[in-house]
């Protein structure tokens, strides 16, 4: 059965989105611990692309396969995980990179170069690294791995903070986050 990319974010309401988010069937990663251990001898490379022994990766099935099963720990390694093992990969910047935003209500909605969505909130925060002039922005999205904002979903992020005051703070779900490092 070929894959049918959800629609695009702009025609979903944070219920659909939510919707999808809930029946999306991800691998219980967390909840596996494989004795082997090993390299993938893949990477991430900063624009988004995954290669695997100097190849690309090019199957966007594949991608998101990989994907569901990534981790990364208190150390900041990355991990693709499995019931029978678990081997390292690098990622050059973040294993995800957020390509759209939307504010619906209380709510921020991303949408990820994998296809995935993700509300920021409590269990997805957003931070600033870098410095005021040059920051990078990142929303956690799982398993302790997160997203880089492109370069327009960061504008978009600025656009949504401005209409809101000028203080360059964005909300969702609740939680308040800064789009300046401190």
């Amino acid at each position: 059965m070929p894959y049918e990319p959800p629609p695009e974010l702009n025609a979903l309401s944070l219920a659909q989105v939510a919707e999808l988010v809930a029946t999306r069937k991800l691998p219980p990663v967390s909840q596996w611990s494989p004795q082997h251990h090993g390299d993938s001898e893949m990477i991430i490379r900063a624009d988004g692309r995954w290669f695997h022994q100097g190849g690309e990766i090019r199957r966007p099935a594949m991608v998101r396969a990989f994907a569901s099963l990534l981790t990364q720990d208190a150390a900041g390694r990355h991990w693709l995980v499995t019931p029978v093992e678990k081997l390292s990969l690098e990622v050059e910047d973040a294993a995800f990179i957020a390509i759209d935003v939307r504010q619906d209500g209380d709510a921020l909605l991303f949408r990820l170069n994998t296809d995935e969505f993700v509300i920021a909130g409590a269990d997805h925060p957003i931070r600033s690294t870098g410095d005021p002039e040059t920051p990078a922005i990142y929303l956690g999205v799982r398993n302790g791995t997160e997203a880089r904002l492109n370069r327009s979903t960061y504008a978009q992020l600025v656009e949504i903070a401005l209409e809101s005051g000028d203080d360059l703070t964005v909300s969702s779900q609740g939680q308040t986050f800064q789009l300046v490092p401190a």
